[in-house]
């Protein structure tokens, strides 16, 4: 079943780019997807069927060289399984949608209905590699499965390839994604030179050793851990958008609306976050490098939440906030709340994607207009697009019942994320920037909501007066996302935020990180304190003993005398306080919590003003929304007026695009301009032409001369030849 999921979708691929001929270009469609909505069914029954436990399913043998062994096969476990149903569902609803945004595009002529055939391939590709990447059991698998959905990404970006912006955007997209990429390949370089594999169970076995060596790069030497950790996430920055290596995403609206569902909503920009998660052991032995995460992550979700308040285009608004978001996963995952990250990337697919399909719908409607300051009105025109839009916006904005599991799947997930970046930052910088990023997506989500279907029309009266309501092939992913957005919060919550045992249970983790969890947090706020010190002291004087039997940890056991399994069979005693070395073992579970990790128990002791402080920022935000854009909507121009220098800079984005262009693109111009002029025009092809023109023309003129037709000239230069030889002869003495 495993593999019918991650083949299903190259198969249509194949059919739908290369056969579309034979089956026609409607066949071409319902083959995609027909096989995208049975790989769907299969993710679902293996999501919901499926234990904790970790399997290994070989598919084919694959790169071998040295000591270099990558088998493709599929590593199934919880993270897995999450994934699997992400993607295929969204990409399966995001098929379907593209039967009636896609049947008739302005962007081709007349005749060129190939472009369907070829741009269900392209989705369907996407989603094979995407799932190549979640469903990876080694680095290089999980590398060869990031590039493919980087190609796939520049083929869709860049689908309406007569736009020179759709080319430009694909092109940065491709680009700036290749920088982070980089750091993502030395990273995999790094754990191979260090470890000697690339498979996930070598190297995570490894890690304890890995936080205890120091490697030289660059100009100094680092904490290997720390090191790979920083690389890993380099790549994740690049793919994820993160603040530095952000400026590919809002460009890449240019590509079509189904596109940006799919990419940019649920799968290709989640691949980040999973990569950060699913190297939980590596990252929970690198405090800085979980620092740094959590403090980029809360900073992009504040930069891009403050760009997304002065955006005019409703796909570039989205996508500003899909940048937020992401913020907001990788500071639960850098706190060390890996749960928490998987679980509002789990919401956010839903709701995010049911915003950009529903931004379709009104660009639909709206004859391709995307500029909402010409909307407005639209809330009867097209009232089942509205209310689903309605639905994300409460769900993005965290609309809920406070204190208790009530509510759309924002409101559970998002205040979990800001919990837990409280317990994990001490109420630091994290947390702050969270919740003022929450108030700002209020702001700008509502903002959308009023601009586009309440107030009167604005712009072209005649598009308004033939704004229509979006085919029934169209509304229909849309309710289904629906469903989603308002249940799967209340649904899994327990499952990623609930007491230890169930998110144990749920993840695969050993139960006795739990109990340490537990114990440890209970010390620290006072509940029980002499009877849970007792066992803490207890727990972690029997911790090291039992870290190779139970966790299979470390490489060593720690206690005299204790003795210990290693998977072979072999026994291994210690005594006299000497360490036998015994075959490290990879930790068990999806994800791995380090024993003293106990920021989720103190996240679900947080403060009430803490718990509460998402759902005070989103009122303001919805407040302030509805001053400006109902209440007295000529606010925001005065105001923007009267703020101009900070209007200006947020809605030129920080500037960064111009900054990169001042500090990266120039420079590169002018090399390039340089290399051009100056070596190949006129070294390169100087010295050529020189040599063509110049000097070889010079000594065939005088070869010329001496062809003067007289045998007494040929004679002499035989005699002179002869001479001269006979004389280097004598003077060697035919040495050679």
């Amino acid at each position: 079943m495993e593999t019918i999921i991650l083949f299903a979708p190259l198969l249509g691929s194949l059919i739908a780019g290369f056969g579309w001929r034979f089956i026609s270009i409607r066949g071409a469609q319902w083959v995609t997807t027909g096989l995208l909505f049975l790989a769907c069914a299969f993710s679902w029954i293996v999501f919901l069927t499926h234990g904790p436990e970790t399997q290994h399913i070989p598919v084919m043998r694959w790169i071998e060289s040295g000591t270099l062994s990558t088998d493709w096969s599929i590593r199934l476990d919880r993270l897995t399984s999450i994934m699997l149903i992400v993607v295929t569902t969204v990409s399966a609803l995001v098929h379907l949608y593209s039967f009636g945004y896609m049947a008739h595009d302005e962007n081709f002529k007349e005749g060129e209905e190939s472009y369907k055939a070829r741009f269900f391939a392209y989705l369907s590709f996407f989603t094979f590699a995407m799932l190549m990447l979640v469903t990876s059991d080694n680095l290089v698998q999980m590398f060869f499965g990031w590039e493919g959905v980087g190609v796939a990404s520049y083929l869709l970006i860049g689908f309406y390839y007569r736009k020179p912006s759709a080319n430009a955007a694909a092109m940065k997209a491709f680009i700036v994604n290749r920088v982070g990429d980089f750091g993502f390949a030395l990273g995999i370089a790094a754990l191979f030179f260090l470890t000697d594999s690339v498979r996930f169970n070598d190297v995570f076995a490894a890690v304890p050793e890995l936080a205890q060596t120091q490697i030289s790069f660059l100009w100094t030497s680092w904490n290997a851990a720390e090191l790979v950790a920083v690389l890993l996430f380099i790549g994740a920055m690049g793919k994820s958008a993160q603040l530095l290596l952000h400026t590919w995403l809002p460009d890449a609206m240019e590509g079509p609306t189904p596109v940006s569902a799919l990419i940019h909503a649920a799968t290709m920009v989640t691949a980040g976050v999973f990569l950060v998660c699913r190297m939980s052991p590596l990252m929970e032995y690198a405090p800085h490098a979980t620092m740094f995460i959590t403090i980029l992550g809360a900073t992009t979700a504040f930069f891009a939440a403050t760009v997304g308040l002065v955006q005019n285009d409703i796909k570039r608004v989205i996508a500003y906030s899909t940048c937020s978001q992401l913020g907001y996963m990788f500071v639960a995952a850098g706190v060390g709340v890996y749960s928490v990250a998987m679980f509002h990337l789990f919401t956010h697919a839903f709701f995010k994607a049911m915003l950009f399909l529903g931004a379709g719908s009104v660009i639909h409607a709206m004859h391709h207009e995307q500029d909402m300051r010409n909307y407005g009105g639209l809330r009867k025109k097209i009232p089942y697009t509205f209310w689903a839009m309605m639905v994300g916006t409460l769900a993005i904005t965290g609309v809920g019942i406070p204190l208790t599991h009530i509510g759309f799947a924002g409101f559970l997930s998002k205040d979990a994320v800001i919990e837990s970046a409280w317990a994990g930052t001490a109420g630091g910088y994290a947390f702050w920037m969270l919740v003022i990023a929450a108030l700002f997506t209020s702001f700008y989500s509502w903002r959308l909501m009023f601009m586009t279907f309440y107030g009167d029309p604005r712009g072209n009266k005649h598009t308004h007066e033939h704004a229509h309501e979006s085919p029934t092939v169209m509304l229909a992913p849309l309710g289904v996302l629906g469903l989603g957005a308002v249940f799967s919060g209340m649904v899994w919550y327990g499952s990623f935020f609930g007491d230890h045992d169930r998110v144990n249970a749920f993840f695969g983790i050993p139960a006795h990180h739990a109990e340490a969890a537990e114990h440890g947090a209970a010390a620290e706020h006072g509940e029980e304190a002499d009877h849970a010190a007792a066992e803490a002291e207890a727990a972690a004087e029997g911790a090291e003993a039992s870290e190779v039997a139970d966790t299979a940890e470390g490489a060593e056991p720690a206690a005299d005398g204790a003795e210990t399994v290693d998977p072979s069979g072999d026994h291994a005693t210690l005594a006299d306080g000497t360490h036998a070395a015994l075959p490290a073992m990879a930790p068990e579970g999806a994800i791995y919590i380090a024993p003293d990790n106990h920021v989720m128990d103190e996240a679900h002791h947080a403060p009430t003003w803490v718990k509460i402080s998402p759902f005070i920022a989103m009122v303001i935000g919805f407040v302030t929304a509805y001053i400006f854009y109902i209440a007295n909507p000529a606010l925001p121009k005065r105001l923007a007026e009267s703020q101009r220098p900070l209007y200006l800079f947020l809605l030129n984005k920080w500037y960064f695009d111009e900054i990169y262009d001042f500090l990266f693109v120039r420079p590169a111009k002018s090399l390039g301009r340089i290399l051009w002029k100056r070596g190949d025009q006129d070294v390169i092809d100087g010295s050529i032409n020189g040599v063509a023109m110049g000097i070889v023309p010079f000594f065939t003129r005088l070869a010329g001369r001496a062809q003067s037709g007289y045998i007494f000239t040929y004679a002499f230069a035989m005699v002179i030849g002869i001479a001269v030889f006979i004389t280097w002869m004598t003077m060697t003495g035919g040495a050679h």
